[in-house]
Formats: structure tokens, C-alpha cells, sequence
């Protein structure tokens, strides 16, 4: 087992505070959004002293690293391990499935454009599924919200500028009709989604109902920070989420979100595949987005796992990865890796090292399972089972 430095990503939406507060590191005014701990070959994380690429470990020798299973079944790590702290809204996204990616890969390759373009989507040929866990109370937006649930919140905007959104779902109140209503959302000309955005953020800025109250404050917010874009009245027609600490949130291939704010714990297959549709400055990819979505209606599974002899294990659907917290109070066995480990709280002696509070470590498989003693919280990101 070696010490994990991860590579921290610096963008608009995140916390000056957040991530640097868990590092145990000063503040330097900049937003740390994200803290990247795998082997994703645009920001792999750093080994020990020699401060070795993990990218290049798993390459020189897989079988040690990975074990043999996860070599045949992968070639490389199939997961990357995030600290994401959100200060404001992320974008309105959604991710590829497998195929999706691989298509989408392949189109923008043959365009030849570069993959670190700026307006590159689909920058590897990985689908890429997420798991968010909250470390501190973390807002979010999941999937589409049923349409008779919508309804009623649209109903308490007072504004006729909604009267053709709410005569859409009217007439199809169903997947189909949702997906119908993206694309017009989306597609609208500049001087209508402006129009339209205008009316709505001012419409719910006035004094309400109680009902849809947070749903029209976001609005009011987005339209603040994202004037004229549509993506304001698209958010009122997803789930709003609060997730507690320890509480999580799987998101599949399609899944229209944005998180809002928080700060989180988030696994994913090694991807960096983001659909965007708006409510961002980054690259916004339209017709991607539309191809992949999934607007058919959920009901957010905000997991709460119970804790059985000191561990929490998340359901997580996909054979990239699996995801436990587990609560360390004397001693315990953590099982062989492949496995990432990032202490949260407290302080445990792992093999050879102790992990405080913001560490992380590698476990390859080749250490095999690895005693650890002590009081405190560490999640460990290993590979998932064989679907």
C-alpha cells in the first residue's frame, strides 16, 4: 500500500474552502471543484515519495496492480475516485451509455478534433456511471420529476410565458412528451428562450405559494447567474434532491442532473464524458445531449445503507466499481484491492501509513487484504462485481 496525492481541478463552480479544509491545506483563493484520485490519463494521482504517475504502475505491471481478473476483464483501472465541492450549480448534464460513447468517440474523432478541444464531448470510449455519497448536506438535481408533480409546480409561476410548456405536458404527459419538450426547450432561438427565461425568473421572484417554493428560488438563482438560458426552465422540470452525510445517489447512463451544492464523495467508471445542455461556460453539446437522454419519469433511490459490522455498502449496478464506507473503531480487515482508500475522519493506521483526515491511499492487489486499527471513516472505491 502506498500514500495517494490526488490532482486537484480548478473550475468556476467550485469552493474556495471546501476541499482545501479536508487537505488541511491554506486557502488560495481559487475554486477547488474537484480532487481527482485515479488513473484517468488527464489527471492521474501520484504515488508515494517517488510520486510515481498510477496511470504508469497499472501499466508496467497489471496483474500486480489490478490482479489478473481485472486485467482481462479491463486493462487499466476501471474507476476513478472524486472529491467534488460545489459553491454553485454545476451544469445540466447527462452521460453516454457504453455504446453511446463509442459512437460518439468515433464521430468526433474522424472530425479530428482534439481531444483536449474545447469543444470535444466525448473524450474517451467509456459510458460513465456515477455514484454520489454527501460529506456535507448536498442539493441536487435527478432525472424527470413525473409530469403531474410538474404541473403542480408550474402552476404556482405566475406567468403566461409557461402556458405553452404546460400545454405540451398536458397533452403528453409521458416520456415521449418530456423528451419533446427538452428539445424545444432546447432548440429555441435565442430572442424566445430569452423571452421566456426573463418572464419566468421574474415571475418567481415574486411572493408565492409554499408549495414549489425551492423550485422557484432556483430558478430565480439560475436565471440570476445563467440570464437567456432555457436550461432555468428546464431545472423546474427535475427532481430536487437533499442528500444528508452518508446518504448517496447512483446515476445511470441518461440521467439529466446538475448537483447545485455540497460537497461529496463521487465514484465513476474512468470516464470524462459530459454531455452539457447548458447553464455553463463550458462546451454545450445539443444534439449529443438529446441523443442520449433518458427522460422517462423517476423517483430519486437516495441510499441510506445500514451499517453491518462497521460497513455501509452502496448499491452500485455496474461492474466498474463498488463503493463502501466503512466505520474503523479498533481493528479490521479491508479487503485486497484493486482499491482506492480516502480517510474522512478520525485516524487509522493502514499497513505501514496512517490516513488522517483528507488521505488517501492505493491498495494494489498484489498487497492482498491489509489490516487497519484505529477510529475513524474511510471510503474504499474497489471494482465492482461481474455483471
Amino acid at each position: 500500500m502506498e500514500l495517494l496525492e490526488g490532482v486537484t481541478r480548478n473550475y468556476e463552480w467550485g469552493s474556495t474552502s471546501s476541499i482545501p479544509s479536508f487537505l488541511g491545506r491554506s486557502e488560495d483563493g481559487k475554486p477547488w471543484a474537484e480532487l481527482w484520485l485515479g488513473a484517468h490519463p488527464s489527471a492521474p494521482a501520484l504515488l508515494g515519495a517517488g510520486q510515481q504517475r498510477l496511470d504508469t504502475v497499472v501499466a508496467v505491471d497489471p496483474v500486480a496492480a489490478l490482479g489478473p481478473e481485472t486485467t482481462e476483464r479491463f486493462g487499466s483501472l476501471p474507476f476513478l475516485l472524486k472529491i467534488l465541492a460545489a459553491a454553485e450549480p454545476l451544469s445540466l448534464q447527462a452521460h453516454p451509455s457504453m455504446v453511446q460513447a463509442e459512437a460518439g468517440y468515433a464521430r468526433e474523432h474522424a472530425a479530428g478534433i482534439a481531444l483536449d478541444a474545447f469543444n470535444r464531448s466525448f473524450r474517451d470510449r467509456l459510458h460513465k456511471p456515477e455514484l454520489i455519497c454527501a460529506l456535507s448536506e448536498f442539493n441536487a438535481l435527478c432525472g424527470f420529476r413525473e409530469p403531474d408533480a410538474t404541473r403542480a409546480v408550474l402552476e404556482t409561476i405566475d406567468t403566461h410565458a409557461l402556458d405553452p410548456i404546460r400545454a405540451r405536458i398536458d397533452a403528453e404527459p409521458n416520456a415521449a412528451g418530456l423528451n419533446k419538450l427538452l428539445e424545444y426547450l432546447l432548440t429555441l432561438s435565442a430572442s424566445d428562450a430569452n423571452a421566456l427565461v426573463e418572464s419566468v425568473v421574474v415571475a418567481c421572484g415574486r411572493p408565492g405559494p409554499d408549495e414549489g417554493a425551492g423550485e422557484r428560488a432556483l430558478a430565480a438563482a439560475l436565471g440570476a447567474r445563467y440570464p437567456g438560458d432555457a436550461g432555468v426552465v428546464i431545472a423546474l422540470l427535475l427532481n430536487r434532491v437533499t442528500l444528508q452525510p452518508g446518504e448517496a445517489l447512483f446515476l445511470g447512463p441518461g440521467n439529466l442532473h446538475m448537483y447545485l451544492n455540497g460537497t461529496g464523495v463521487e465514484i465513476m467508471a474512468n470516464s470524462d464524458n459530459v454531455l452539457r445542455g447548458g447553464l455553463t461556460s463550458k462546451h454545450v453539446d445539443i444534439p449529443s445531449l438529446l441523443d442520449v437522454v433518458d427522460a422517462q419519469p423517476i423517483e430519486p433511490d437516495v441510499q441510506r445503507p445500514a451499517v453491518i459490522d462497521g460497513v455501509a455498502l452502496y448499491e452500485t449496478p455496474v461492474s466498474e466499481f463498488s463503493f463502501a464506507r466503512i466505520e474503523v473503531d479498533g481493528s479490521c480487515t479491508l479487503a485486497a484491492g484493486p482499491a482506492i482508500l480516502i480517510c474522512t475522519d478520525g485516524s487509522i493506521d493502514v499497513g505501514p501509513h496512517t490516513l488522517d483526515r483528507g488521505t488517501a491511499a492505493w491498495l494494489p492487489a498484489a498487497d492482498g487484504a491489509i489490516e487497519a486499527a484505529g477510529r475513524g471513516t474511510v471510503y474504499r472505491a474497489g471494482v465492482g462485481q461481474v455483471s
